[in-house]
Order: structure tokens, then sequence, then C-alpha cells
């Protein structure tokens, strides 16, 4: 990683913030300081634009061969094999989460760029023909990059929402400044060493390590980045739309979800099927102590089942060991910050103030960090803000139903719509219910998994747009019709437009 404090990457350069300004970066495990990073401003981000925008108006990267780009990104993929111990390390101390859960991370960021190294290179290069109806029309759709892209990325999985915008916008071949969390910069910062060391030419990759409200603010309102792709909350989204507004450019926003987690009591009829149905849900809730915006966080169980599901789903909650996630038999670390163990402290609060029943956890263990135990609500109803806002942390609720259109109207009962799932042994109920959902992506039988090929997004205020798969491919691209006229001849529209004679 490169020197503290010069975490700046502008037009080839490693820097510190122009304004000399500095913040430190906390281990949530015991909340004590363990790096020091440049807090840039906006004219760090000035700076950035303006040299990605030369690197894309006059460098060489967007006109480099698509074969050439591919084997690029192939080159970083290798380097993430390389150091995926040492990057691994670096996410689950940033992070808080375990040192497994930071090496798949790494597996992830890697599989992605080449993914979209494989996606481009096997396109049809010559574009899409358009039927003209004549051999004397040549009509053809090729795609551009769009230009310069500002991305803005969360504090939950910094290395693996970077790569979900990098490697499709250096694929489509882009030039970029991205923004990582204040909070979690640091895996960040080294895949920009990993892409200088790939050989991509200087001023395509640039970084400005900083906060939203000046660095993210500037991206999105600076009239010379084209696109801005932001995952993170739904306020700061909205305002990164409204920002964007005025000059027009692409924009593409993942803001999260409340996301169902819908269990029928025929799929709990064996006892291996009780079992993984169970285990599911507390993958579901608390991986990565619920910091994860597609968690499910809302447990919809059939009624006859939610006495005996909800005391195992307890039992087992309660038998989470936290800790740091380098420790041997850890399986959960700390909340990220001060401020997201205080939202949760409030939510679970609030909850048990509106009437929930408290089954498992609910409060910080003993000792130093951001620790919170993994909390099991029962007795859970639409009306309560537990049940109706993202909590982003440990925190499951639980709504029961008697029928299956009970159970989709309050799957869909949320503003958000990302993702969901249903358990059940019919695999008609399941088809049917799976395509009533109003959510982007939709597990059966399963939660969580994700596949690079398949595009990523939600429904209502999760957003706009898409990630991963071809549809994310497009989000860094412009469609450009192309159309020739073999035989071009007068048209004699208008009368007066006759060669004269004589």
């Amino acid at each position: 990683m490169t020197a503290a404090q010069q975490t700046i990457h502008v037009g080839g350069e490693w820097r510190a913030a122009l304004s000399g300004a500095t913040r430190e970066i906390i281990d949530p495990v015991d909340a004590t300081p363990f790096e020091v990073v440049a807090e840039g401003g906006a004219l760090d981000t000035d700076d950035a634009v303006a040299a990605a925008r030369a690197a894309f108006d006059f460098g060489a990267w967007p006109r480099t061969p698509v074969a050439d780009r591919a084997a690029l990104l192939r080159r970083v993929a290798a380097l993430l094999d390389r150091d995926r111990d040492r990057i691994g390390a670096l996410e689950s101390r940033d992070a808080g989460k375990t040192l497994e859960e930071g090496r798949l991370d790494v597996d992830c960021v890697r599989d992605a760029f080449r993914y979209f190294a494989g996606l481009v290179e096997n396109e049809n290069g010559g574009g899409r023909v358009v039927d003209a109806g004549s051999d004397e029309i040549r009509s053809v759709v090729v795609h551009e990059p769009v230009g310069v892209c500002a991305l803005i990325t969360p504090w939950n999985y910094p290395l693996l929402q970077a790569s979900w915008k990098i490697a499709p916008a250096l694929a489509a071949g882009n030039t970029f400044v991205i923004k990582p969390s204040e909070i979690t910069p640091l895996t960040t910062v080294v895949l920009i060493e990993l892409l200088l060391e790939a050989g991509l030419p200087l001023g395509a990759a640039n970084i400005v390590t900083g906060p939203g409200d000046t660095v993210g603010a500037r991206l999105a309102e600076h009239p010379d980045v084209d696109l801005v792709s932001f995952t993170g909350g739904l306020v700061s989204g909205t305002k990164v739309a409204r920002s964007a507004a005025d000059s027009v450019k692409k924009v593409a926003l993942e803001l999260g979800g409340k996301n169902p987690n819908v269990v029928f009591a025929d799929a709990c009829s064996t006892p291996d099927g009780f079992d993984t149905a169970v285990d599911q849900a507390l993958n579901a809730a608390f991986i990565h102590s619920g910091q994860v915006c597609s968690a499910g966080s809302r447990l919809i169980v059939e009624e006859p089942l939610r006495d005996r599901f909800v005391a195992e789903l307890s039992r087992r909650a309660e038998l989470i060991r936290l800790g740091r996630g380098t420790d041997a038999g850890v399986e959960c670390g700390p909340l990220v910050s001060a401020a997201q163990l205080a939202r949760t402290e409030s939510y679970v609060a609030s909850a048990l103030a509106e009437g929930a029943v408290l089954r498992a956890g609910g409060g910080r263990p003993a000792g130093p960090g951001y620790f919170f135990r993994p909390t099991v609500l029962d007795r859970c109803h639409r009306g309560m803000r537990v049940v109706r806002e993202e909590v982003f942390g440990p925190v499951l609720t639980v709504e029961t139903f008697r029928t299956e259109e009970e159970a989709v109207a309050l799957a869909n009962d949320t503003e958000y719509g990302l993702a969901g799932a249903v358990w059940t042994s019919d695999e008609h109920r399941a088809r049917r219910v799976a395509g009533l959902l109003r959510h982007g992506t939709v597990w059966i039988n399963d939660f969580h998994p994700y596949l690079p090929q398949a595009e990523w997004g939600g429904f209502g205020k999760s957003g706009i747009g898409r990630e991963l798969g071809p549809g994310g491919l497009a989000e860094y691209r412009e469609a450009k019709h192309i159309y020739q006229n073999l035989a071009p001849r007068p048209v004699r529209w208008f009368a007066g437009t006759t060669t004269a004679k004589g």
C-alpha cells in the first residue's frame, strides 16, 4: 500500500490532500486508529476529474483495442490471486469482517475482472447490424465508452463494490475517479495500485479519499463527469441524483434494501429441510453483522411453523461467536463504526417500545469495540420502524402469514426492492411466488449467492440501473447508430432545389 497520508492518486501521482488534511482509520474491533489517509476535498476532486478528462479525450485507454483491454483486466485478476491473503487481511481489519469473508471478497473481485474481460472480448466488434430494408443502406449500432465516470462506493464491501464499477468501466474504455467510503478506503487504494502495476495508462484511474459531503458531492455535480455510479444509502443517493441532474449526466444508483426471506411450512417438513432453512435464515441476516444491502433482515414465516422455527433460530443466534475476524473460531465481527452501533441500538430500542418481543441478542457484549449481539425480534409488524427501514446491523425481525397471497403481500410491502427469497418444497409455488415478488434478485431455497454474469440491482427505492452482467457493462456505454447511404441521390423534397438548366 502507498505511504500513509498519500492516498490520493491523480494523473499518475500519489499525493497528500492539497489542504494537508488527514483522517485516522479506526479498527472497529477495539476502536483504535491503525492507519492515516489523506482527507481530500473539492480541489483534489477537480484535479482528479481533469486528469480523467484528459486521459479520456487525448489518452491511450479509450483507443486501446478490446483484446488489450481484456488482457489488462486479466492481469489485474492474476495480481489479486497473488495478493489474496494480504488484501483479504486488510479488508478484514478495515471493515471488521472475518478473515474468510475478506479472502472470499478478493476471489469475487477477481471473478468480476475476469468476467468483464471475457464479455467484451467475445462481443461482435463490428456492432449490431440493423436491417434497413435496402441493399443501398448500411446501418449499424455500435457502443462507445461514456467518458469520465465518477464511482462512489460504500463502507460495507469496499473492495467488492469498487470492482463492480471499475471492471466494467475499464472494459468499456472509460476513465474514472473513484471515491471510496472515508470509513473503509484502504483496499480500494490497493486496487488502484494493482491497476497501475498491470499497466493501465496514467490518468485512466484516479482516486480521492475523503468525505461524501465534499468529494462525493463535487463528483456528482461536476460538469466534466459523464456518469456517476453510486452505491450507498437512500438519503445520500437522492442527493447524488439531484446534483447530477443539473448536468444531465448518466446516473446509476444502488441504494440498499429491506429484504424478505419467506419460509413456507412445507420447506421444513423434513429434519434436513428444517435445519437448512434455519441455517440459511441465520446466514441471510447475520453475515458481516447484517451490514449487507441484500441482508435477509425480514423473516416472514408461515404461522404454524413460527414458534418452532423462531425458537431454534434464536438458540443458534445466541451461539454465534463474536470477535476479531482474524482470530480462530470467530464467526462474526463488529459493526463498522460507533455511529453504526448507535444506529442499531436505536432501532432495537424503538422495536421493543413498539411491542416487539426480544428472542435473542439485543445489546452489546462486554468489552471494547463496536460489537452488537445478533438479535432476533419476534411479533413484529409493518408499522414498526425496524421492519420498514434499513438497519444495516445484526437485527432480524419476524412476521407471519397464513396464505400464499398474504406472504407475497408482506414481502412486497416495502418501498425497497433489492432482493428476497422463498423457501418451499412445492416447485409450482416457488416459481409462482418468485414471479410475483417485486425484487431485483429472488432466490428459491437459497439466500445471498450472486453471479457476475447476472445483473444486480433493485426495484423501487433500491435504485436505478444495474451492476454485473451485460446490463452492468451497458451502464458504462453509449449507443451510437451509424447509418450509411451507399447510393446517395437527390431527395427533391423542395421544388427549388432542382438544378437549373441552360
